[in-house]
């Protein structure tokens, strides 16, 4: 019983500190372009911190058409974005 004990509690305390690192980081940015056609945004963005990519402006896939509706140019967003089959993509966006 008392290996169980110990065992439970690194468990939770491991599960804490695995916690924030789960966390999803946004970026801010500015859909300059959008092509539903090909279900891509262009964006001028800064640093993707999760891609190693500085500032800068280029295209990516959009995880879920939905986000074609919500997307205009020059409007100002807050995403998530990581390689989704070899393509960068858009997975989360508000």
């Amino acid at each position: 019983m008392r290996k169980f004990s110990k065992f439970a509690t690194l468990s939770v305390v491991s599960l804490a500190l695995a916690g924030p690192a789960l966390a999803v980081e946004y970026t801010k940015g500015q859909i300059t372009k959008v092509d539903a056609k090909q279900q891509k945004l262009t964006i001028k963005h800064g640093a993707l911190k999760n891609l190693d990519m500085p500032a800068m402006t280029m295209v990516f896939k959009v995880a879920d058409e939905a986000m074609l509706t919500k997307a205009k140019e020059g409007k100002n967003i807050e995403f998530v974005a990581d390689r989704v089959k070899g393509k960068l993509t858009v997975v989360e966006m508000k």
